[in-house]
């Protein structure tokens, strides 16, 4: 288990501030800011995931419990009927994102917006969020990170054609949040709402023989 290196200004201030408010006040002040340093220690981890070798397989792009299984007619960078998997990852839950195949980056779009509670469900048209379209020979799907009301934060690694392998690191939210990932028709969904996943390790969609 490592800790993803965006933790580690966090981790820091907080020892930092137990050690100065336990030096300057009491010991037993220190244990609130020593706390904080363990749990962002926690909250920042990035556990070792077997990625499933199966090219037909998708995996989940984070680990959390799915919120809902919604049909859309079209998406705009998938362009066919799809299927939206939302999943809503609380403060205790891993916050990296996963790419759910391996493929190339075409779309990628930032948009602004609000900072509603991550289990809203209007979250994923009103909140602030990052959304890229990656696409292989065998299909495309849209990964959105969506922001909460405590995730102020949309951390991306990636940009426009870098490619990815399925299961790699892509990105990061801080602090609560939710992640939407929309398939075409012919991935047949695996999971259903209330399920928990993990991120690159469980198997969210397989693509149906045509």
């Amino acid at each position: 288990m490592s800790i993803i290196r965006e933790g580690y200004s966090f981790i820091a201030i907080a020892l930092i501030v137990a050690l100065i408010v336990g030096i300057a006040f009491n010991p037993y002040a220190a244990i609130f800011p020593v706390v904080l340093a363990i749990y962002f220690a926690y909250f920042f981890r990035n556990p070792k995931r077997v990625i499933p070798p199966d090219e037909s397989a998708i995996v989940s792009p984070a680990d959390g419990t799915v919120q809902d299984v919604v049909h859309l007619d079209d998406d705009e960078f998938v362009k066919e009927p799809c299927n939206k998997v939302i999943i809503f990852l609380s403060v205790f839950d891993v916050h990296v994102n996963r790419s759910p195949i391996a493929g190339e980056i075409k779309v990628q779009k930032y948009i602004c917006g609000r900072f509603r509670p991550a289990y809203k469900d209007s979250v994923g048209f009103e909140n602030e969020r990052h959304l890229i379209g990656i696409e292989n020979d065998k299909l495309r799907v849209t990964v959105t990170q969506i922001a909460g009301i405590l995730a102020r934060r949309i951390v991306s690694w990636v940009t426009l054609d870098d490619k990815l392998e399925k299961g790699e690191l892509y990105g990061l939210i801080r602090f609560g949040s939710c992640t939407e990932i929309v398939m075409p028709e012919n991935v047949e969904v695996l999971v259903k709402k209330g399920q928990k996943v993990l991120g690159g390790e469980t198997i969210i969609g397989r693509i149906k023989d045509r």
